[in-house]
């Protein structure tokens, strides 16, 4: 029997579905060749607190610190301790595994816990299979199960997330209880959290929040000079000379009205010569697909949704919906062989997203973005829409904002670049030097 342990019941489903009918028992899914797929619920395990270590650490003294477990252990999570159980069980009644977890260092860490936890032996160990899923639809999913890999291939994924993992416990059980310590020999009777993320990325808050509660704004000066040339009117700005960098700050900004007046007096309606003029041809392509960063940013700006409604409900499109790919990546290219989904990803697009349809009729198939691109893909690609459509589900508003989002960006790749000439003409008006600026556009 082939068993398939999945990170979570929703991706367990989807490999599933792949197979076709299956019948659900109790912490798996029973396939109809014999192989069953079950899952964790995230991590099974968990880093043990001090006093598994020893006793005494259940005290918090100074002189126990720091404390630095010899052989690291992990002990089953009390709300999972069921399904660890039956996943155990059917570990060792499986002839063959293949790890089905999150393309992530997580997603190969919290399997590889569960395998080691139930003593799987080493040969079996090293015929262990890994399925990668970017995708939950049932062809992506068929696709990827003849695309198995080696497991052990992924150890050093594993690794630097069992060091993460370690780490963060490290900090945070010993500076936690150091800095508790000290605080309650100061009179504070709450609990100091320190923790390796959490800390300095507070101190950055803390040190952002002072420069504003202490910025002081200042006035500064421009003189734009109105000309008339030989087409149509245009301005140009005053560049101050060396001999003003007193009357500026930094910023190389002026600070001194009179100078500002000074100059604007000298100026005025005065003959213009143009000393010199520079066209450069420029291009703007497409922006590349969203990474999770990149998409959390501009959900924020368009819809004001935070980090985590974003996460939430990409995990929902992802999962339940089946409408995008995995969303928790950070890479913004797409691999090579995957342009060859475009167009049946495209027809689902105008399927979930009608109002898109103009967009994606103006859209040329043929042409290939620089987001595809085999060097840079990471652990996982951008996030993409599928080639699934919707049938009787519907959206919500939020998850329909957000593949709305992710379709337009996607459907961008097929558009030629933005062509313009960028001019820059630097003009003497008595004696002082004056800057214009403009783009013509050319396609």
């Amino acid at each position: 029997m082939r068993l398939f342990i999945a990170e979570k019941p929703s991706m367990a489903r989807a490999i599933a579905d792949a197979f076709g009918p299956h019948q659900k028992q109790q912490g798996y899914l029973q396939l109809s060749n014999g192989d069953k797929v079950s899952w964790c619920l995230g991590h099974l395990l968990e880093q043990a607190e001090p006093e598994v270590y020893d006793p005494l650490f259940k005290s918090w003294r100074l002189e126990h610190l720091p404390i630095l477990p010899a052989q690291w252990q992990l002990v089953p999570k009390t709300q999972s301790k069921a399904q660890l159980k039956i996943l155990s069980q059917l570990i060792k009644e499986a002839t063959e595994l293949v790890h089905a977890g999150d393309p992530d260092r997580e997603g190969q860490l919290l399997v590889d816990e569960v395998l080691q936890h139930s003593k799987v032996s080493q040969t079996k160990l090293k015929q262990t299979k890994r399925l990668l899923l970017n995708d939950l639809t049932p062809t992506a999913v068929r696709l990827a199960l003849q695309q198995l890999k080696m497991n052990s291939e992924f150890a050093p994924l594993s690794q630097s997330a069992l060091a993460r993992s370690r780490a963060d416990w490290l900090y945070g059980i010993n500076l936690t209880r150091a800095y508790t310590l000290h605080g309650q020999k100061q009179g504070y009777q709450g609990v100091l959290s320190v923790g390796r993320v959490q800390t300095p990325v507070l101190g950055l808050v803390v040190q952002r929040d002072l420069q504003i509660e202490n910025f002081v704004s200042r006035d500064f000066y421009q003189v734009k000079a109105h000309l008339t040339g030989a087409d149509w009117p245009f301005s140009a700005i005053w560049q101050p000379s060396e001999a003003c960098a007193p009357y500026q700050d930094e910023e190389g900004r002026v600070l001194n009205r009179e100078l500002a007046e000074l100059v604007q007096r000298k100026t005025s309606h005065q003959a213009a010569l143009v000393e010199q003029v520079q066209q450069l041809p420029k291009k703007q392509y497409a922006p590349l697909p969203f990474s999770l960063s990149a998409l959390q940013i501009e959900a924020a700006k368009l819809y004001g949704m935070t980090a985590q409604q974003v996460l939430d409900t990409c995990q929902q499109l992802y999962e339940r919906h089946q409408l995008i790919t995995y969303p928790r990546s950070d890479c913004r290219h797409l691999p090579e062989q995957q342009f060859g989904q475009s167009a049946a990803v495209c027809r689902a697009i105008t399927a979930n997203s009608p109002e898109l349809l103009p967009m994606q009729q103006q859209a040329t198939m043929s042409l290939r973005s620089k987001a595809w691109d085999d060097s840079k893909i990471t652990a996982h690609h951008a996030i993409i829409p599928t080639d699934k459509a919707l049938k009787s589900a519907s959206l919500n508003s939020s998850e329909a904002k957000l593949y709305w989002l992710i379709a337009r960006q996607f459907l961008w790749q097929f558009f030629p670049p933005f062509c313009y000439l960028e001019q820059q003409a630097l003009i003497k008006i008595a004696g002082g030097l004056f800057k214009a600026q403009a783009r013509l556009v050319q396609s």
